[in-house]
């Protein structure tokens, strides 16, 4: 009786990728900054398709890597093989023009009213089959739990553990309201001012820390925990405050006082979790967040 063959594994394209990309750049560390992974992916994967193949591809030298005589055909046979891969993928992407399905935002309310929904209608606009879900919430617990695709965030200190883009910087300055300044007469100063604040849940803000150093408590008049339910407190007379400029520029009742203080400026991020940012609708939404964003001329770029 014959032995039976023995079965070979099919290669893995990601396996030949990594091969491919050690030939271009000559060396592991290379590879994978042009793969956009780390060291020890491409070793994994060179050591799989050697192990598939059961040749050895590469000589280890001090100076790099080398291709062994059968690396060396291995490469001849996949010459232009990337390219066509790739340009296929580019095909099938261009040809997939209707993205469908359902996007969940989370974002703060005040970047909701700022800036965010005009552009949720002109995305819907253009792909009328996406859904989108918009979940306002003031923490990152939602994306990191998987329960949001796209984070729309103001931080200056986003989790590592997500993936985006930093599109600008909000700004915030001191404003009041016309019919208050007047009530206090052309010759009031800094000092005669009553104050409307972020409450204790907005401590960790930098307005907040501005306030505590530069206003005393008996001059608070009011604190609110919402920074859009401030530019309200404002707008109404309660007194004066350190507003987000996208939001309070927007209220002709309101009057900048001084020039923002680039040291109170918040961090704008669109982010994602890493698994998702290869969906096509996740990753045209955020793309088209980020070009709207990065021209909007009420951010700091």
């Amino acid at each position: 009786m014959k032995p039976s063959p023995t079965r070979q594994r099919p290669l893995s394209w990601d396996d030949l990728q990594a091969f491919l990309a050690v030939c271009r750049a000559g060396s592991i560390a290379a590879a994978a900054q042009a793969l956009a992974v780390n060291h020890s992916t491409v070793l994994r994967r060179i050591a799989s398709l050697e192990h598939a193949l059961a040749v050895r591809l590469f000589d280890r030298l001090p100076g790099g890597y080398a291709l062994t005589a059968s690396g060396n055909e291995l490469a001849e046979q996949l010459s232009g093989m990337a390219e066509q891969v790739e340009g296929a993928q580019r095909r099938l992407r261009g040809q997939d023009e209707e993205i469908r399905g359902v996007i969940r935002v989370t974002t703060t309310d005040t970047l909701l009213h700022a800036v965010l929904m005009p552009l949720v209608a002109a995305f819907r606009a253009r792909h009328p089959g996406v859904q989108v879900q918009v979940v306002v919430n003031n923490s990152f617990l939602s994306l990191t739990r998987r329960e949001a695709d796209v984070a729309l965030r103001g931080s200056n200190r986003p989790p590592g553990n997500l993936v985006g883009r930093r599109v600008g910087d909000i700004q915030t300055a001191l404003y009041g309201a016309r019919a208050y300044l007047q009530s206090l007469g052309r010759r009031a100063r800094f000092e005669d001012y009553s104050f409307v604040a972020p409450d204790e849940s907005l401590s960790h803000l930098e307005q907040a820390r501005w306030l505590h150093r530069q206003v005393p408590a008996s001059r608070i008049a009011v604190r609110v925990d919402s920074l859009v339910g401030m530019v309200d407190a404002v707008v109404h007379g309660a007194g004066v405050g350190m507003l987000l400029c996208p939001l309070a520029d927007a209220r002709e009742e309101l009057v900048r006082l001084a020039p923002p203080d680039p040291a109170l400026n918040t961090q704008i991020w669109i982010l994602t979790h890493p698994d998702l940012k290869q969906v096509a609708r996740v990753r045209a939404f955020t793309q088209f967040l980020f070009e709207s964003l990065s021209e909007d001329p009420r951010l700091a770029h």
